[in-house]
């Protein structure tokens, strides 16, 4: 995601942080992962495509939620959460 730009609601950040631990600001990481996941979130049902991008992170997956809005990547969600690892581990043909 070279060149990408992120959004993300200040207050949606703050309950996340709250919720899950994990900051949009650090969410951000997971796109850097070479190996990262995208997927897409098939049972949204709003007229913008929504996502997943689940990316390592200091040793963990991380799942991220978010939407493309031109070249800005929005940020709704984020935390670590068992089913985007199986995902990620699926994917990269790792077996643990």
């Amino acid at each position: 995601m070279p060149g990408a730009n992120f959004d993300w609601d200040p207050k949606k950040d703050r309950e996340n942080q709250q919720r899950h631990g994990v900051s949009f600001a650090g969410a951000q990481l997971a796109f850097t992962d070479p190996h990262r996941v995208i997927a897409e979130d098939l049972s949204h049902s709003s007229s913008e495509k929504r996502y997943y991008c689940f990316g390592r992170v200091r040793g963990w997956i991380l799942t991220v939620r978010f939407t493309w809005r031109g070249n800005t990547i929005r940020i709704f969600g984020a935390g670590y959460w068992r089913k985007g690892k199986v995902i990620y581990e699926r994917e990269n043909k790792i077996h643990g």
